[in-house]
């Protein structure tokens, strides 16, 4: 009994090391601009210089669509395209004139909405949806290789 009781000590105390806690933005900042997406609060925060410049309710992916997490910049901006597609079991979608779209992984961006007025929720299929006002600040803002971390 005294060798069991021992050995879950040990294991609780090796464990103890390994425990992840979540990740918040004030893990990630950083002194050059950076983008924050807080899925779980459904805001987007942009840094510079390690301040808060500027805030926006969003929308990011519906649960079977979610929003990828993790860290990446931003790769390529575009300030006007019609974004056609289907994330399956949601419907295809034709969406004419999206603005101020800046690619962060793969087909995933950030960019302006103009056919909900759902932010503060999740609504979208996987991209972090802005009011189209806050997504030209962004695009203006935020250059190519801007950091985005998404938790």
């Amino acid at each position: 009994m005294k060798r069991r009781l021992t050995l879950c000590l040990v294991v609780f105390i090796l464990l103890s090391f390994f425990v992840v806690r979540p990740v918040s933005a004030e893990d990630i900042i950083t002194n050059q601009k950076l983008i924050t997406v807080d899925t779980g609060k459904q805001k987007l925060f942009a840094w510079d210089n390690g301040q808060i410049v500027f805030e926006t309710p969003v929308s990011t992916g519906m649960a079977l669509a979610p929003t990828v997490r993790g860290s990446y910049k931003v790769r390529r901006k575009v300030p006007l395209k019609d974004m056609i597609g289907q994330v399956k079991p949601y419907k295809k979608y034709h969406l004419k004139d999206v603005p101020n779209i800046m690619y962060f992984y793969q087909g995933y961006a950030i960019h302006g909405t103009w056919w909900h007025n759902a932010f503060g929720r999740r609504a979208s299929h996987g991209c972090v949806n802005v009011p189209v006002p806050a997504s030209k600040w962004l695009y203006d803002w935020a250059p190519i290789g801007t950091r985005v971390e998404i938790f």
